[in-house]
């Protein structure tokens, strides 16, 4: 059997195949640790990151200190939809980078928090 990482990158390249970001609708990715989440919104034609949130950017870690794990990934994917719609962003492009989405997950909460706040995927 695999080990869980060499797993994710599998899932995470065969996504990438299907995934790209645009500049009308740029690719919103998530990377989470063991204590921390992070999402990127990226356009892929220019290689460039547009927009970058996470539990210990500035703006979010004050708010997010005492929260559980999911609660602060919806509070990121809440600042990163804020920070979008200030950049005229509304659409989006969902890579989950090779992690399971499920609703009662930190991906999931992350993607609520952000479709919440006025991101459409």
């Amino acid at each position: 059997m695999k080990a869980k990482d060499e797993q994710r990158l599998r899932r995470k390249t065969r996504i990438r195949g299907r995934v790209t970001g645009t500049a009308e609708r740029p690719r919103l990715t998530v990377f989470r640790s063991a204590k921390n989440i992070y999402a990127q919104v990226i356009d892929d034609v220019l290689g460039s990151t547009l927009v970058s949130v996470g539990t210990l950017s500035p703006t979010v870690r004050d708010t997010v200190k005492e929260d559980r794990k999911l609660d602060a990934a919806r509070k990121v994917g809440e600042a990163v939809a804020k920070l979008c719609l200030e950049k005229n962003i509304t659409k989006v492009v969902f890579d989950r980078n090779g992690y399971v989405y499920q609703e009662n997950n930190r991906v999931g909460a992350l993607a609520d928090g952000a479709r919440k706040a006025g991101l459409s995927f």
